[in-house]
């Protein structure tokens, strides 16, 4: 990729460590040179998304969400945003090693807007986060914030 993707913090909501590091060398190979934030599990992003004490949200342009967290599942992250009106239009990608069908077709149910199983060969993985990175860093047009919002 010639461009380099920098517009938008991206959450990676991610509790294994190695599976991060994995990410972030997968963006780096990538030229997706975004802020990246990242939450070890379900309840510290909902704290960061959807703040219980006033504090301005994190307002990412892409939410990658794996479904296995400690605290709150991905499901039930992904449950809490979309019932919140701050964050329904936040894109949210599953990107997840679990291809149980319950997973996936729950996920949709919800309102996740890409289902992605983690490829386990770091040179697949750099190709799906290539793609991934160009869709919805690039290509995607985001819902404009809203008046009064925190963008």
């Amino acid at each position: 990729m010639n461009e380099e993707m920098n517009d938008g913090v991206i959450l990676l909501v991610e509790d294994n460590p190695d599976d991060v590091t994995f990410t972030l060398r997968a963006f780096a190979k990538n030229n997706i040179t975004n802020q990246v934030v990242i939450a070890s599990d379900g309840a510290e992003a909902l704290d960061l998304l959807l703040p219980p004490d006033g504090r301005p949200p994190l307002q990412p342009a892409l939410v990658l969400l794996d479904m296995k967290l400690p605290k709150y599942d991905g499901l039930e992250v992904l449950q809490r945003l979309r019932a919140a009106p701050s964050t329904q239009a936040l894109p949210v990608v599953v990107l997840t090693t679990s291809s149980e069908e319950r997973d996936i077709v729950e996920s949709y149910r919800l309102g996740a807007n890409s289902y992605v199983r983690k490829p386990v060969i770091f040179t697949d993985f750099v190709r799906a986060t290539n793609v991934l990175g160009m869709y919805w860093l690039l290509v995607n047009e985001p819902v404009p914030p809203r008046p009064g919002s925190h963008a």
